[in-house]
């Protein structure tokens, strides 16, 4: 309820922006404009944000026989979670990396890229695929991509003021001074509210995902992989998206380690300990500690990975029990 509160204020927060700078940029009419964009927008992200956002990142559909491995593991953690079986998709990427979308649980898609299933352990692609089920299980798809795009069109309404405007005939009742202040602020203002937030909603997926999964360790391992891999292996279709970065469980566009408002995602070393946490309470004695980011990777494809059993210090439950 609590993440349902602080999201629909930041959405409205992030409309009164659009507003005001349309204001600032053509008077009373200009924020009427940007008002009716607004709402055309996210009309037009209900329905098909997520197909915008998978043509984003050259996402392929797969099914048993394309993605047999990565299939079964979304549809025996979707059957735990009660969920509906999503859409598949793989992004051609060598940075592990994931993400979910999707108006609703009936209308849901997941994404791995390929770098994701080659260099994590079955176990560890089962936490990660939890994770994204769980955004969908809270409905944070929807928001989170609706959020990218408003966020999109008020830097895109900053670009239309730096380009188009201050004219003698401008409306806007700052005039040039408020044109400026439109175009620099803008950005930054989109970026704060779409970065708090996938702030809120991160921890709250990776406790749900643990619990559906089965084992907070997992996720746990998973994170330290992907966190240490997104730092030296560039996602191109993410730097000419970004934003869409906050949609990955892990962002795709940097290294940033600081926990804070200007963070598209928490620590990650935090989000590990939690995990650890979590795990330690789920078995009732010491957290197991996550497997370092830089052991040797062995993905859920070759031959070793799929006859080695889970990891212990966690539920044997899972969808490898």
């Amino acid at each position: 309820m609590m993440n349902a509160m602080k999201t629909t204020m930041l959405l409205a927060a992030m409309t009164a922006i659009f507003m005001g700078f349309g204001y600032l940029i053509g008077g009373g009419a200009g924020a009427i404009v940007a008002l009716i964009v607004a709402a055309a927008m996210n009309l037009f992200s209900f329905w098909n944000a997520d197909k915008v956002v998978l043509r984003m990142h050259r996402a392929v559909e797969a099914d048993e026989r394309s993605a047999p491995e990565l299939f079964d593991i979304v549809r025996q953690l979707a059957d735990r979670a009660g969920l509906p079986m999503p859409k598949v998709y793989v992004i051609d990427n060598p940075q592990p990396n994931a993400f979910a979308t999707g108006r609703n649980p009936q209308n849901a898609a997941v994404a791995a890229t390929t770098g994701l299933l080659e260099q994590l352990t079955p176990e560890e692609v089962a936490g990660v695929m939890a994770h994204e089920l769980a955004h969908i299980d809270n409905r944070d798809t929807l928001t989170m991509t609706v959020t990218a795009t408003i966020a999109g069109a008020i830097s895109m309404l900053a670009n239309f003021a730096l380009f188009f405007g201050g004219g003698r005939n401008n409306n806007s009742p700052f005039g040039l001074i408020g044109l400026i202040l439109a175009a620099i602020t803008a950005p930054f203002a989109a970026m704060l509210v779409q970065m708090a937030i996938s702030r809120t909603r991160e921890y709250s997926a990776d406790r749900r995902g643990a619990e559906i999964s089965g084992n907070p360790i997992w996720l746990a391992s998973a994170l330290a992989k992907i966190a240490r891999a997104a730092g030296r292996m560039p996602m191109i279709s993410a730097e000419r998206n970004p934003a869409t970065a906050h949609l990955f469980i892990i962002n795709p566009l940097s290294g940033e380690r600081m926990d804070n408002l200007f963070s598209t995602h928490p620590n990650t070393e935090n989000r590990i300990a939690a995990l650890q946490d979590m795990g330690g309470q789920m078995t009732g004695g010491t957290p197991e500690p996550a497997q370092r980011a830089d052991d040797t990777p062995t993905g859920p494809w070759s031959q070793d990975s799929r006859q080695a059993p889970p990891r212990s210090g966690g539920p044997s439950e899972g969808p490898w029990s």
